[in-house]
């Protein structure tokens, strides 16, 4: 049964959540009073334990030993700390994968991945699955009314390292799940276009995962292995969720992982099932405008929370382990990064972890403790936060508002990066990345939003790279234009349905009436070799021949074989307007195109200055407005009827030094009763 819960009932108070994981087990007891009165100094009210508890609670098989988690719940009750419990299923024990090396997990090319990490196992093991549920029985049942509990966490970052496996048991689970979905062998052959490379089954058991071939493996046949495999895994969430449902009332969830690097979980499916949205994000130098992917993934989590406000259980106060370089956060930027996801939505803030460990893989991962102790920068910075949550807590349960809408889907990223595509340099996260950066660097305030979701609430709706759509969905794109919105396409959407089914009669398949345009090849660029616009700005990875039916020409390509040719294009369909990109655009010139394209949609344009990132919650009285810094010079911003929260104003002006953060108070605008814009499809009631 769905439950209604809010993150700020979390804390305890009703206040903002402060937060961390907490691994006790790797410390001795003597540790543990030093580490809740440290906790009680920085303001902290929720920590996520037994999140890799397996092996501790139950050393060998059916013998279950709860003395130091008995300890360490009761422990935490006494000071006033509430307890996100895990269900310590996340890493198998070496017991069960000596015992049963046939839960292991398999890859493409059929080789064992073998225990010494974490998530060593199939998701579709019904031993795994077994001896899982009957932890998360007696987890629950010992604690699932304990004062201090306050949230069921189940496993943790599932899907992280093990969400693709190829095994038998995973073969035939798939099975089961292809005849669900079609029924009868001749539909998933039509679906799966089996005709081509003499691919038809006659029978069920002739169908694989896609294992590694000797050539491209069938397209939809990856595509429903993809679908499969997420809900495969969410699966896993549901049957343990319903054991905790059986012991406790408390809200269950688990933490999604919305971020560049990860997309094998569709969200979308998933969100419905928590009582909580709850993320893990990092910052990921690897890429770009980490800062604007950092924005991004917290925009996507509040899309997934339906508008409402949502749990950051997971970031780091300085570097991680993972990535190629792990770099330190810099002066201010922890409280930077962190206010980011606050003003975006989320009502809690949680790190990995409290203490730093001494060993293990993580042992250089950043923690609130860091191995500096207490007289560290970290540690100033830790209490410094939680003072700050503790001032803005009137902030709890107050939303984001936002006037654009960008369409993203996990089952699109899957079905645009396969191969055998006509360039292999075009990535979708890449060119959505691209089009939400233009709208950040524009001071655009964005809501993440599923195909097919309500756009009623917006002005301008933009399409980045969706290459794959059903049909229904893109009617309410056109629907959306035709009654007054305004839409931002760019190439390589619309192609195929959901079977991965080009649609024939020219592209942009789908939206060929929506844009106005048809185009019969695609010319990919050589990332070395752009073309050139004739407003003398580069073209570049992507180039095609349009033709005009009813749209007209904003852009022209001036070089290459479509010299003189559309390149961007703009359709009056109804009393709204369709925008096409046929190429990637420089930066500034899609930031320049997509402001245009929000002015004339009526969206209000704010006055963007560089490295000033400005983000508004909303509450029945007040607006709260972010004001958050990245340069090193200082800035100002006028607003009237300002109080502010952090500091001292002047006048209507306030100022943001170089690498701070300012949170203003102001009457709420008129225009919105401070409801959240009657959140798209409001069907989701667990937030």
């Amino acid at each position: 049964m769905a439950r209604t819960t809010t993150v700020a009932g979390l804390s305890g108070t009703g206040q903002l959540v402060y937060g961390c994981d907490y691994n006790p087990e790797q410390w001795d007891r003597s540790v543990w009073d030093e580490d809740v009165r440290l906790m009680k100094e920085a303001g902290v009210n929720l920590v996520a334990v037994n999140i890799f508890g397996w092996a501790e609670i139950e050393p060998h098989q059916g013998t279950f030993r709860f003395d130091d988690l008995d300890a360490v719940m009761d422990l935490l009750s006494a000071n006033g700390i509430g307890v996100n419990l895990g269900t310590g299923t996340s890493s198998p024990p070496a017991w069960l994968t000596t015992a049963h090396p046939e839960v292991l997990p398999q890859t493409a090319d059929g080789t064992t991945r073998w225990p010494g990490g974490r998530q060593a196992f199939c998701p579709s093991s019904p031993i795994y699955r077994e001896r899982a549920l009957a932890l998360v029985e007696q987890v629950s049942a010992r604690y699932g009314t304990h004062p201090a509990l306050r949230l069921w966490h189940v496993s943790n970052e599932l899907g992280c390292h093990n969400s693709l496996c190829y095994c038998e048991v995973s073969a035939a689970s798939f099975r089961r799940w292809l005849w669900s979905r079609y029924g009868t062998l001749d539909a998933l052959n039509a679906a799966w276009g089996t005709a081509f490379w003499s691919q038809r089954y006659s029978a069920w058991e002739q169908i694989l995962p896609p294992r590694l071939t000797l050539s491209a493996t069938n397209p939809t046949q990856t595509l429903d292995f993809n679908r499969f495999s997420s809900d495969e895994l969410l699966a896993h969430y549901s049957a343990e969720e319903a054991v905790l449902r059986r012991n406790s009332d408390v809200p269950v969830t688990t933490n999604f992982m919305v971020a560049a690097h990860i997309r094998n979980q569709d969200y979308w499916a998933w969100a419905p099932e928590m009582d909580v949205i709850a993320n893990d994000h990092y910052v990921d130098h690897r890429l770009e405008t980490p800062l604007a992917e950092l924005a991004f993934a917290a925009d996507t989590t509040r899309g997934l929370a339906q508008g409402q406000p949502w749990l950051l259980m997971e970031h780091s106060t300085g570097a991680v382990n993972w990535q190629p370089r792990n770099i330190a956060k810099g002066p201010g930027e922890m409280l930077r990064t962190s206010l980011t996801h606050l003003a975006r939505g989320a009502d809690g803030l949680c790190f990995f972890q409290w203490r730093a460990s001494l060993q293990g893989s993580e042992k250089f991962h950043s923690a609130m403790l860091p191995h500096a102790g207490t007289d560290s920068q970290t540690w100033r910075d830790v209490v410094g936060l939680g003072a700050a949550l503790g001032r803005l807590g009137e902030l709890a349960g107050t939303t984001v508002h936002a006037d654009v809408a960008l369409v993203f889907s996990w089952e699109a990223w899957w079905a645009h990066d396969q191969e055998s595509h006509p360039s292999g340099d075009v990535r979708y996260i890449e060119q959505v990345h691209a089009a939400y950066t233009a709208l950040w660097e524009a001071g655009l305030t964005v809501d993440v939003v599923a195909p097919g979701a309500d756009l009623s609430a917006y002005r301008l709706v933009v399409v980045p790279n969706l290459y794959l759509i059903r049909d229904e969905h893109a009617a309410v794109i056109t629907d959306f234009v035709r009654n007054g919105g305004s839409a931002f396409v760019t190439f390589f959407s619309g192609i195929v349905d959901e079977n991965e089914r080009v649609r024939p009669g020219g592209y942009p398949g789908a939206f060929l009436d929506l844009l106005g345009i048809r185009s019969e090849e695609f010319f990919p660029l050589h990332r070395a070799h752009p073309l050139t616009l004739d407003n003398g700005s580069p073209a570049s990875l992507w180039s095609e021949t349009l033709r005009l039916t009813t749209a007209e020409t904003v852009l022209r390509f001036a070089t290459g074989p479509h010299s003189g040719a559309p390149a961007v294009t703009r359709n009056r369909v109804g009393s709204g307007e369709a925008w096409y990109t046929g190429t990637v655009l420089d930066g500034g010139v899609l930031k320049d195109l997509l402001l245009r394209a929000a002015a004339a949609a009526g969206v209000r344009l704010p006055e963007a200055q560089s490295g000033l990132e400005c983000v508004t919650r909303r509450g029945a009285g007040h607006d709260y407005i972010f004001l958050i810094n990245h340069s090193t010079e200082d800035r100002k911003h006028r607003v009237s009827g300002m109080e502010l929260l952090t500091a001292e104003a002047v006048a209507d002006v306030v100022v943001i030094p170089g690498g701070a953060v300012r949170v203003v108070r102001t009457p709420a605008h008129p225009d919105t009763d401070g409801s959240s814009q009657g959140r798209k499809d409001a069907g989701n009631d667990r937030h």
